[in-house]
């Protein structure tokens, strides 16, 4: 499917809501709905995608929404889905959309129940690799090196591999993606949807305001991030491995460092750390890919 053809596109979401000028999160938001349609149901946590969620009676979905607490996103679509069953509405889409803090650290513990239990939500984490909505403060999800408010000389430690933690859990659908490219986010979202248990996707998208990069390099930072090895897109059906983006001729990554005013206090080792992380991590991923 073609994303940019979909006639629909962009219509299960208010226009003119406050997120921030070129913010990565909206644009995932409105793709998802694109494929998923009006047979669905959002829960987000407070967070960025709270301004979607809104408050009262006023909110910027076209579909039902709620939000949920933040560490309990994935609990929140749990039970959601079984209340569902129950009332024989199983083939509405239960969609938990929640940043990286409210999954790879306050709400890991509820996500990964929730795939234990199999229940069939799509969990969608849009990864701006801090909390962004509350003061631009660390993530486990932040790269080495970043500036955030509470690590001001730069994060010193690797970002935490949350979707291959979740792998080992055995999901039948994992994803990661990129608001880079939109139709390969599209086509994920569409697996996921037809996926009979619990999926998760985990999608890229760099935050103007807490990277400090000017808002219309949205799109090329997140492009570089996976033209440089650090973001990998790939899929895993029922474990079975396979890069949707393969790279052939890699990009420094900092090219990438340099794009973005976080990165203004990472020492020479640290970048050279992050290279490291990159050209390694995509190795160990190739050699996992199986030809099905």
């Amino acid at each position: 499917m073609n994303i940019m053809q979909n006639q629909t596109r962009g219509k299960h979401l208010f226009h003119g809501l406050t997120s921030c000028e070129g913010c990565a999160m909206e644009l995932v938001a409105r793709t998802v709905l694109d494929i998923l349609g009006t047979n669905t149901v959002v829960l987000t946590p407070p967070s960025c995608s709270a301004i979607l969620t809104g408050f009262s009676r006023e909110t910027g979905w076209h579909v039902p929404s709620f939000m949920a607490n933040l560490e309990a996103v994935a609990s929140y679509a749990s039970g959601l889905r079984t209340g569902l069953e129950v009332l024989g509405k199983d083939k509405v889409n239960v969609v938990g959309y929640a940043g990286d803090g409210g999954t790879v650290d306050i709400g890991l513990q509820a996500l990964s129940g929730a795939i234990e239990r199999g229940h069939r939500i799509i969990y969608i984490c849009y990864d701006n690799e801090a909390y962004m909505n509350t003061g631009i403060q660390r993530s486990g999800a932040t790269s080495l090196g970043a500036w955030t408010t509470t690590t001001p000389g730069g994060k010193p430690t690797q970002r935490k591999d949350v979707p291959q933690m979740l792998l080992a859990q055995g999901i039948p659908y994992l994803a990661t993606a990129s608001t880079a490219y939109i139709d390969d986010l599209a086509k994920k979202v569409e697996k996921a949807k037809n996926t009979d248990g619990p999926s998760y996707i985990h999608v890229h998208a760099p935050c103007a305001t807490g990277w400090r990069f000017p808002a219309h390099k949205t799109i090329d930072i997140a492009r570089m991030a996976v033209q440089t090895g650090l973001w990998v897109l790939y899929e895993a059906v029922d474990g079975r491995l396979k890069i949707t983006k393969e790279i052939k001729n890699f990009k420094p990554v900092e090219d990438y460092v340099k794009m973005q005013k976080r990165f203004q206090k990472a020492t020479p080792e640290m970048i050279m750390e992050l290279q490291r992380f990159a050209t390694e991590g995509y190795e160990k991923l190739a050699e996992r890919v199986e030809n099905v």
